[in-house]
């Protein structure tokens, strides 16, 4: 399970829960049937007409990858790639084959195999670049989805209000008030609950898979360019050196917060006259004058 996610949705709930219980004098009044189904059904209604059924399908899969604490091991590619590229720099081919099969992400897999099979560089940094590119737009494409829903609910909450209002208008005259006080709070929880659902599911779900894009497109591009430097047969410790920057996220290139680099304090006497070291022989009692400049004088 990721950890964020879930204190996200469990301090939220916690919030909720709370706020209602010590304002609300009846607490199942929050729960408004016909206001949640105008707001969800319409939801669901406009993501249907919006989008292909293929991909609405796909929002239960995307709700778990948001849950699902999917950290990727980028030290291990860079272990991964700095062995392959010490034993494609002496040219022995068939243990970068043996120790191709041990790697677990494809895309390296896939890169180093061209560079087994002699591809021409700028052909597999395209290849490379294109698998890229497609995950970006694919998984921006989901993101995206979510933030349309987020779009969708408040409007829906805005015609939940419009209906319970206009019900509420029609009996106004001759209504009871217990009549009138439930076509009000239709009116008004249809737009609490397009508000909650907006802010508090679907926008932060949309930030989620939106990082999760961000780092899965950095592990790919450090990727890339170990790929790319295979292909030149640079050094192992070039390639280690290089691939470690991609992942140097709080590490400081001119601080490191040693005590060594800690500015120093300007002391109070700093900038003032020492006196003079004591000369051999002399004693310590004699006068020592200090001759001021005539600017000084005056």
């Amino acid at each position: 399970m990721n950890p964020s996610t879930v204190i996200g949705a469990v301090v939220g709930l916690l919030t909720l829960v709370i706020v209602v219980a010590l304002s609300a004098t009846d607490a199942s009044m929050y729960f408004n049937l016909p206001g949640l189904a105008i707001v969800l059904g319409g939801t669901c209604a406009a993501l249907f007409i919006a989008y292909p059924l293929s991909e609405v399908v796909r929002i239960f899969k995307l709700v778990r990858t948001v849950f699902r604490n999917d950290q990727h091991d980028q030290q291990r590619d860079i272990e991964e790639l700095v062995s392959m590229a010490q034993l494609w720099m002496n040219a022995d081919v068939h243990k970068v084959e043996h120790e191709l099969k041990k790697v677990s992400n494809p895309f390296l897999r896939t890169g180093v195999q061209l560079i087994i099979d002699n591809t021409p560089e700028e052909q597999i940094i395209e290849l490379l670049q294109w698998r890229v590119a497609r995950l970006r737009a694919r998984e921006q494409a989901e993101a995206q989805m979510f933030r349309v829903m987020a779009t969708f609910a408040p409007a829906f909450g805005m015609l939940g209000t419009l209906v319970g209002l206009v019900n509420m208008m029609a009996i106004l005259g001759d209504g009871s008030m217990q009549t009138i006080g439930q076509q009000l709070a239709i009116g008004l929880m249809t737009t609490f609950y397009g508000i909650l659902l907006a802010n508090l599911v679907c926008k932060p779900i949309a930030l989620k898979l939106e990082r999760r894009t961000a780092r899965r497109v950095e592990s790919m591009n450090m990727v890339l360019q170990g790929i790319s430097m295979m292909c030149e047969k640079r050094g192992p410790a070039m390639v280690r050196e290089t691939l470690n920057s991609f992942v140097m996220h709080v590490e400081d290139e001119i601080y490191d917060g040693g005590a060594a680099a800690q500015p120093k304090v300007k002391s109070k006497t700093e900038g003032q006259v020492k006196p003079a070291a004591p000369v051999a022989g002399a004693t310590s009692s004699a006068p020592v004058s200090i001759a001021r400049p005539a600017a000084a004088r005056q």
